[in-house]
């Protein structure tokens, strides 16, 4: 018998099916949740690793990240399991995300203020819009581009601003300017095993980024944590890294590597309120102007809609998924309740419903 089951019918009457904006919608909340946990990270790591070396802070948060990720792995009936063709692009995202990004991150952190570094990690959703567009094609109208048009414009602005304020403080802000390149290739790179146990995702990325840092840390001999620091950089890279990513990557399944982008693009703004409730008051013109412009890039974005008739080629592939979506028809004896996960087929069928480029809409327009 063969391993794969196939959806029933090839075509659905455009209007027949039920609207799949929630989906999104779940999609971003997931998001959102990922938004808050990073973005009151970003604070509280410049207090946590403050006298400490940048790759021995960058070990442990993604130390505390791959515990979290142990934590949370799902059994195979539910989830689809890592396999080792996925090894490529795993170290790809270790060295993207778990190593370039926080040791930028940390480095500008030292050089810079807490609000001015926190508004600039605005821009990896820039950076993840962008690559999403080159290398999948995801659908970017007028509406999108005058999004992250006014991102860019805000990220200048607190280049120019800082600028006023010493050398230092530009080449802080341009760490973390490369923290967010970093970031926006991982979230990219990400989107390929967004259908994958997130959990076990975290923790194989987190334990790779959390290796090559700690050797690099020691390569350098850079002075090693008092216990409490450690288990507070733990903490924060356990609830900031490890269960952000994975609800990230949830949040990718139903919305999109583009749009999750832009919603996790308010981690920044949380993260800039929380160093001003701590006590940084650096803000000047710059940081207000400059924050304005990228909320109205993220609010712009947030706004957009897309529905229209579009065709489902045939597919084949393994993923967690429930049976009352509207793409996922196959029957089992008996019909299991919730979530599970097996290798399945889609025969071609066309449809139009409000949809974002989640893995059953990759379509190009």
């Amino acid at each position: 018998m063969s391993p794969y089951r196939t959806h029933c019918g090839s075509a659905v009457k455009i209007g027949s099916m039920r609207d799949l904006s929630l989906p999104a919608w779940s999609g971003a909340m997931f998001a959102l949740l990922a938004a808050i946990l990073f973005g009151v990270s970003t604070p509280l790591i410049q207090r946590a690793g403050a006298g400490l070396g940048v790759f021995t802070t960058a070990a442990l948060l993604y130390a505390g990240s791959a515990l979290i990720g142990a934590l949370l792995r799902r059994p195979a009936e539910l989830e689809a399991q890592l396999r080792r063709s996925d090894s490529g692009r795993l170290a790809s995202m270790a060295l993207f995300g778990a190593c370039i990004g926080p040791v930028c991150l940390v480095f500008g952190l030292q050089h810079t203020s807490a609000t001015s570094a926190s508004l600039m990690l605005t821009l990896e959703a820039l950076f993840t819009a962008l690559l999403a567009r080159a290398l999948f094609r995801e659908s970017m109208d007028r509406r999108v581009w005058a999004a992250m048009l006014l991102l860019l414009s805000g990220g200048a602005v607190l280049v120019f601003e800082r600028g006023s304020a010493g050398s230092a403080e530009v080449l802080g802000l341009l760490a973390v300017l490369l923290a967010t390149a970093a970031w926006g290739v991982d979230n990219v790179l990400s989107r390929g095993l967004a259908e994958k146990d997130p959990g076990q995702v975290v923790m194989v990325k987190s334990a790779l980024g959390a290796a090559v840092t700690a050797a690099l840390a020691a390569a350098f001999t850079e002075p090693l944590p008092s216990a409490s620091t450690a288990l507070a950089l733990l903490a924060i890279g356990a609830s900031g890294y490890g269960l952000s990513l994975r609800l990230y990557l949830l949040a990718q399944r139903s919305f999109g590597a583009a749009r999750t982008g832009s919603v996790f693009a308010f981690a920044p703004f949380i993260g800039a309120a929380l160093a001003v409730g701590l006590g940084d008051r650096s803000g000047g013109w710059g940081i207000a102007a400059g924050g304005a412009l990228m909320m109205a890039g993220v609010a712009l974005h947030l706004a957009e809609a897309h529905s229209h008739e579009h065709v489902h080629d045939a597919l084949e592939h393994e993923h967690a998924h429930v049976h009352d979506d509207a793409h996922h028809a196959h029957r089992h004896e008996p019909m299991p309740v919730g979530a599970h996960s097996h290798p399945h087929r889609h025969e071609p069928l066309r449809h139009a419903h409000p949809h974002v480029p989640d893995a059953h809409h990759g379509h190009r327009h």
